[in-house]
């Protein structure tokens, strides 16, 4: 059965993680949400989270600010996407294609893992990446975790209408059930990915936003550690206020047809791990698996 199975990859655990994490009693993580999409004939990763090589060697590839102050992520191999895409009995290069929300070293550190995967993300964002003008990019964007670029597509903001988002567009060599949704605001080309489900849509809104109460219709709230992170990584805030907006409408609007998630929340990917087993477009599903899953 095709699946869509959300993997957390490599935990960080930043300065007052408590409040941060926002989850149970005793809770110390920030996740690191990724997708892998099973479709016919193909895997496709959403986001990566850290890679091996930033896990066996930290140093240089990851910034001295992220490793030891901000994010302090927890690196263990098995952890990594690569790892537990093995362990589901596939090899990384199964995975044929990664679409990336944005290029932060934590949603792309394990791109190196997967050689034969073309990477798809807004045109936006490699322009921003690749010209590191500010100490901020020069801290999140790792050139060194960016072997695959000769394989990157990207995307102008060209597109249609998604649920009240415009320029939303479909994916070269992708079927249609698979969406690049731009949430700019996080960083120049911030996107969220949409995929179609047998009932309803995912969206995996990448840092458009860091905590669910931030999609609560009746209470709006977000732990203070975590606004604080939002605003000193966001490289335009209006922006970014305006598309979080635009998502508690969708949410409002409708919460029925969309499941909304972002890519930091422990508490989202613990719920949202039950639905890995959801079936995606039927019409799709392939005779016979891609190849045996170990169960």
């Amino acid at each position: 059965m095709t699946r869509i199975i959300h993997l957390g990859c490599v935990t960080m655990c930043p300065p007052a993680r408590r409040r941060s994490s926002g989850g149970a009693r005793g809770s110390a993580e920030i996740a690191c949400h990724c997708l892998l999409v099973e479709l016919r004939d193909r895997l496709v990763l959403v986001d990566t989270g850290l890679g091996l090589l930033d896990v066996r060697y930290p140093r240089p590839r990851l910034s001295r600010l992220f490793l030891d102050v901000l994010a302090r992520p927890r690196l263990r191999e098995a952890d990594t996407a690569v790892r537990q895409v093995e362990q589901l009995g596939y090899r990384a290069d199964d995975v044929t294609d990664v679409v990336l929300t944005h290029l932060d070293f934590d949603h792309a550190g394990g791109l190196d893992d997967f050689p034969r995967a073309r990477v798809h993300l807004l045109e936006a964002e490699r322009v921003a990446a690749r010209a590191q003008r500010t100490f901020l990019d020069r801290q999140r964007f790792r050139p060194r975790q960016w072997s695959s670029a000769p394989r990157w597509h990207t995307y102008k903001p060209r597109g249609e209408r998604w649920f009240g988002f415009e320029s939303v567009r479909e994916l070269r060599g992708l079927p249609p059930e698979i969406l690049l949704v731009p949430l700019a605001g996080h960083t120049a080309g911030h996107a969220g990915v949409a995929i179609q489900g047998r009932s309803h849509w995912y969206l995996h809104c990448g840092d458009a936003y860091f905590h669910r109460g931030e999609m609560d219709l009746r209470r709006r709230r977000c732990p203070p550690s975590l606004r604080l992170y939002q605003w000193l990584t966001e490289v335009d805030r209006k922006q970014r206020l305006d598309n979080q907006r635009r998502l508690r409408q969708l949410v409002k609007l409708h919460g029925g047809e969309v499941r909304v998630f972002c890519a930091h929340d422990v508490v989202e990917l613990s719920a949202m791990k039950k639905t890995s087993r959801v079936a995606i477009s039927p019409e799709r599903a392939p005779r016979r698996p891609l190849v045996a899953v170990a169960r």
